[in-house]
């Protein structure tokens, strides 16, 4: 998302509006937030952050959508709530902040003229809900949420087999700029050579392919849990995601690069690399980018000027490119010499490290100022 003064996303899923067009109401709840992982934050092509999934259930409980308006600072959204351009602020504020506003559930504001909304939220809203949530992000953003099931690393050395795909990675290796052993790497790490793997968020199949990605891959959505569909479509967008960092002159770095964007999202990429470049390190080498990647976690850094996308999990991207390169190196060794696996170093297995789902490609969303039309004049 491109962050101007402020960005605007609609949540897509439809809900059956009670009161229609008729009634001049708006179907939208207008969220007022700023990035941050209790507030809002995008994960995997997901919306998600504790205060979001609370207003997402708010909005299913008005018969609403949800469209997220996130905003440079507290004060932008104060002022934005003011200026009738948002329902409420759905962020935890302290007392200095609401003078002039509602208070509401987890300590939200609503502009005082809207009263309707304030009351329809204090008695919709229970205190249990913040723990409910919390509990299903700790499910979601953990390796149980994958449904896999758990094959060797690798069938034989002394064979020369990693597993029962090798053909498809030996054909798409090529279409995907690296050698075969890299793709099938990436692919335990992905779904440890489950064709039938499912994430909460949808991704399927061998590379973990999320089914918007999918369409822009042209591999039709029946064929997402066939392998060699599968792999040929992670080989097609490993391809897109090296080209596009067609400015990191070396190979090496590019692959890198390609696979952090594989798992955290280009534009989230491009932030570390413009976190780089301002405080003094190499935006084309992926150690300095790996430091920025990581304080992306951290407010000062993911509120900067530079950063466009907000919060991201960079722990988990950081971690997701260590193991894919490691296990490489562990795959290329192995078959150098013949020996296992196991006799080889260890490399991060993939209970303490958690697959990507790929994201569904980035759009630039549009930003449709409206009237607040809850409020009372």
């Amino acid at each position: 998302m491109v962050l101007c003064a402020c960005t605007s996303r609609v949540k897509q899923e439809a809900y059956e509006v009670p009161w229609g067009d008729e009634s001049g109401e708006s179907d939208e709840l207008i969220m007022l937030t700023i990035y941050g992982p209790e507030t809002y934050y995008e994960y995997h092509g997901k919306d998600m952050g504790t205060n979001y999934q609370l207003c997402e259930r708010l909005a299913q409980h008005l018969g609403k959508r949800v469209r997220i308006d996130v905003c440079k600072d507290t004060a932008d959204m104060l002022q934005r709530l003011r200026d009738d351009e948002g329902d409420v602020i759905a962020v935890p504020l302290d007392k200095s902040h609401r003078e002039g506003f509602v208070t509401v559930a987890n300590d939200w504001a609503v502009n005082e003229k809207s009263q309707q909304l304030a009351e329809e939220i204090r008695s919709w809203y229970k205190p249990k809900m913040i723990a409910e949530i919390r509990e299903q992000q700790q499910y979601q953003l953990s390796v149980a949420s994958v449904t896999r099931r758990i094959f060797p690393i690798m069938l034989s050395a002394s064979k020369g087999q990693i597993s029962q795909y090798d053909a498809y990675f030996c054909k798409y290796a090529p279409l995907a700029l690296v050698d075969w052993a890299m793709l099938a790497a990436q692919c335990y790490q992905e779904s440890c050579f489950d064709t039938q793997a499912r994430s909460w968020a949808g991704a399927c199949g061998l590379m973990q392919i999320m089914p918007a990605t999918a369409d822009h891959l042209g591999l039709p959505r029946e064929q997402l849990f066939q392998p060699e569909p599968n792999i040929a479509a992670a080989a097609r967008y490993m391809r897109e995601l090296q080209m596009s960092f067609q400015d990191v002159n070396n190979p090496s770095e590019r692959l890198r690069f390609a696979l952090a964007a594989y798992n955290g999202g280009v534009n989230h990429v491009r932030d570390a690399m413009a976190l780089a470049k301002k405080y003094g390190g190499a935006p084309q080498r992926w150690a300095d980018v790996r430091r920025y990647i990581l304080l992306l976690q951290e407010p000062r850094y993911y509120n900067d000027a530079v950063v466009h996308s907000g919060y991201m999990r960079g722990s988990e991207t950081a971690q997701y490119v260590d193991a894919i390169m490691q296990r490489h190196t562990q795959y290329r060794t192995a078959l150098a010499t013949g020996k296992s696996v196991a006799s080889v170093v260890t490399a991060p297995q993939p209970s303490s490290v958690s697959p990507s789902t790929v994201s569904p490609i980035e759009a630039t969303p549009h930003r449709a100022a409206k009237k607040n039309k809850w409020r009372k004049e």
